[in-house]
């Protein structure tokens, strides 16, 4: 750096210096005000209107899953199937694989009516049709993106690219978090994968990163680094923690970054979650009746444990829990079927996510908390050739997902598709106009939660989204 250059640079330096001695404040207390704004969002934060849901659990079936195999019964799809589907259905339309000429392709699956509701629901399920009564099913659900990655982003965090807050960040942001030794926004994952689209989909984006989501591994370790190393802990780790933290609040005087109070809020919840993560992890003390309700093995990792945990979580105060559950992606290839590969995954979830919402209602839990369960789109009412196994493209006209507690009126199936179930024909509801209604349920005004970045205003809907009345007990 010459000469110039450096007397310059000092020069700012000084005339900073010289506004915060002026002003009677230090980089320092500006960092340390954001810090304390940061965490006391929880305490001093109203929502817009009184909230009809404090918590969300959101089941989330990673790959697609098809709704007219499980949700959406069409006699007249089965009549013409294997038959070139209309081309009026297909004009300016574009898929992942499938050819416009693709065959049409009825279910081979049982339907019947469950509850007093009347709700069709597939063979595939028999456990969700005993809370026939306690769910709403929305049978016309649109999204925009017809690929996994930027289709699963566009549901999580209203954009197909990455860079945006998730929906758990916004909320965590709005209303923060009851928990105060665990994280506010806590990620659960199970089957062969994680889902397309990774981190982002619950990342913070352009929030402070305090706000994105903690994901919980399946080993013994559920968090990495989170445990000390043999001989470190007690007065070694307390005082090596102190050191970090003085050090970075000298650090943080002296740059005025805010991300560096993120950095020490999260070594001190980190210090505290090496106490209430396994405690929260060990399911020795739920009862043998509760974990075989759940079709649980306390020590083996899979979606129905992890329900278990989120029941666990909600009731320590964690804000949003999110759980990713993969391989509903079904085309047709071996282990990616119709046939015995959605018998499998129906067979994953359907009784523990049943189990979630039993478990929540008997508790008291289900009217504060909302439960989600669906996909980032649906399946084709045409077939995919990928063999003698039968399966279906992408589809993001119209399909289906189920929301049960937190404000939801129960008992209904909201919109209705055409006669092969290509489009949404009555009640359409939009990602959009889902994540609207998911913040107005916890009492959030979705055009007014917003956050300035690069010169504008941001939000999860963007410019779209309309609370979905129908959906409000």
């Amino acid at each position: 750096m010459d000469f110039l250059n450096w007397q310059s640079l000092e020069l700012q330096r000084q005339t900073r210096r010289h506004f915060f001695q002026q002003c009677q404040v230090g980089v320092g207390a500006l960092a340390l005000g954001s810090m304390m704004t940061q965490e006391s969002r929880a305490a001093s934060i109203q929502p817009h209107f009184p909230a009809r849901a404090k918590n969300v659990i959101f089941l989330f079936m990673a790959g697609g899953p098809s709704q007219l195999d499980l949700f959406d019964d069409k006699p007249k799809l089965r009549e013409l199937s294997g038959k070139v589907i209309p081309e009026s259905f297909v004009e300016g339309k574009r898929f992942a694989f499938l050819p416009k000429d693709a065959k049409l392709l009825g279910t081979q699956r049982k339907f019947d009516f469950h509850g007093e509701s009347k709700a069709h629901i597939s063979e595939l399920l028999p456990h969700l049709s005993t809370i026939a009564d306690d769910i709403a099913i929305v049978r016309s659900m649109k999204t925009n993106v017809f690929n996994h990655g930027p289709a699963k982003l566009f549901v999580n965090t209203g954009s197909p690219q990455f860079g945006r807050p998730s929906m758990g960040a916004w909320v965590t942001y709005g209303i923060g978090s009851e928990a105060s030794d665990l994280p506010g926004f806590v990620v659960l994952q199970s089957g062969p994968r994680g889902p397309r689209g990774g981190a982002p989909l619950w990342g913070s984006g352009f929030l402070p990163t305090n706000y994105q989501g903690v994901p919980f591994l399946n080993g013994a370790d559920p968090i990495l680094n989170l445990s000390s190393p043999q001989g470190f802990e007690g007065t070694p780790q307390q005082e090596f923690i102190s050191a970090v933290r003085d050090l970075n609040m000298e650090h943080r005087n002296e740059v005025g970054d805010p991300e560096i109070s993120t950095r020490i809020a999260a070594y001190e919840m980190a210090y505290r979650m090496q106490s209430s993560t396994p405690e929260l992890m060990d399911l020795s003390g739920e009862s043998p009746h509760t974990l075989e309700a759940y079709g649980c093995e306390p020590k083996t990792p899979s979606f129905a444990r992890n329900c278990l945990l989120a029941r666990r979580l909600v009731e320590k105060g964690t804000r949003f829990v999110q759980l990713y559950h993969t391989d509903w992606d079904h085309h047709g290839n071996p282990g990616t079927d119709l046939g015995k590969s959605l018998d499998d995954r129906c067979r994953e979830v359907d009784q523990a996510s049943v189990a979630l919402v039993k478990d929540l209602k008997q508790r008291g839990l289900l009217e504060d908390t909302l439960v989600i369960w669906g996909g980032e789109f649906g399946r084709t009412p045409q077939g995919e050739v990928r063999g003698d196994l039968p399966g279906r493209d992408h589809h993001i006209e119209a399909y289906t997902m189920w929301l049960a507690g937190g404000g939801v009126r129960a008992g209904q199936t909201l919109g209705k598709t055409d006669e092969i179930g290509y489009s949404a024909v009555e009640d359409p509801v939009h990602v959009h106009d889902l994540q609207a209604t998911v913040l107005h349920l916890l009492g959030l005004d979705h055009l007014r939660l917003t956050y300035r970045f690069q010169g504008r205003d941001y939000r999860l809907t963007d410019i779209h989204g309309n609370v979905v009345e129908k959906l409000l007990a």
